[in-house]
This record gives C-alpha cells, structure tokens and sequence, in this order.
C-alpha cells in the first residue's frame, strides 16, 4: 500500500526569496533541461509508485527499536 502525503505544505521565507531570484534570473539553455529532467524523473517515479504500489522488498522489516512519537 503506498502512502499519500497529507503533511501542511508550507514555504519559508528563503523558499519565496529563491523563487523571486528564479523569476529574476531564470535558468539558461543546458540547465533548464537538467531541471526539466529531474523534475520529469520524479513525476514518472512518483507515478509508477501510485499506480502499482510500494516494493514490498524495499519496505523494512520491523524489527527495530521504535521510538514513540510524541502528540
């Protein structure tokens, strides 16, 4: 079963001061492909993942020590 983020997604104040200087000054040619790919190879992974699920040999057994999560 894969799990969906339901996290509060947030920027900081650096987040939008690096998003400004991106919009001043974006990106030249060979580097905005490589932005474009990795950007491109995360949404393919991440579709793959919800279409067919999490590996079962990449989830880890458990076995270890927990720590209890504070609330």
């Amino acid at each position: 079963m894969s799990a969906s983020f339901c996290g509060r997604a947030s920027m900081g104040p650096f987040a939008f001061l690096r998003l400004a200087r991106l919009l001043r000054r974006p990106p030249r040619g060979q580097r905005l492909w490589i932005i474009l790919a990795v950007v491109a190879i995360a949404g393919l992974l991440f579709g793959i993942e919800q279409i067919f699920g999490w590996p079962e040999a990449l989830t880890p057994e458990g076995g270890g020590r927990r720590v209890p999560r504070l609330n």
